[in-house]
């Protein structure tokens, strides 16, 4: 079974409407997910991201963001992970990758055997390919 990899772009975009196009690209690797035909993988660091983002960028009340985050965590198919790898995330970060989230997520692509990572971050994908890291293609 293909396991794919959300970085907290990827997340927000399927749960919101800011960008209808990346929620139309998102939907069915989630529907993959719900008919077991597709593991989504979820580093707790994302979950830290979104909740943040929900709320300070996009005003969304804490309770309600609690109701989504327990709602994603108990999607069948979705898998939350929460060990990290920090000799591997220090190796990409600051040098290869700026963002330390998203060498988290890189970190979690090396380290998970048949994995790929999801994300509309351009810049991410090409630097995830420059280090091997396998990423999905919309």
């Amino acid at each position: 079974m293909k396991k794919y990899i959300v970085d907290t772009n990827a997340l927000i975009s399927f749960v919101t409407d800011r960008n209808l196009d990346q929620q139309k690209k998102i939907a069915p690797l989630f529907d993959a997910a719900l008919q077991s035909k597709a593991q989504i993988l979820c580093h707790q660091h994302v979950l830290t991201e979104f909740i943040y983002v929900m709320e300070k960028v996009y005003n969304v009340s804490k309770p309600t963001i609690n109701i989504m985050v327990s709602d994603f965590r108990s999607t069948p198919g979705v898998e939350i992970i929460d060990t990290l790898d920090l000799e591997t995330v220090l190796s990409y970060w600051p040098a290869s990758i700026q963002d330390f989230g998203d060498a988290v997520i890189a970190s979690l692509g090396k380290t998970t055997k048949g994995s790929v990572i999801v994300s509309f971050d351009q810049k991410l994908i090409k630097t995830l390919k420059k280090l091997g890291i396998s990423t999905h293609t919309f």
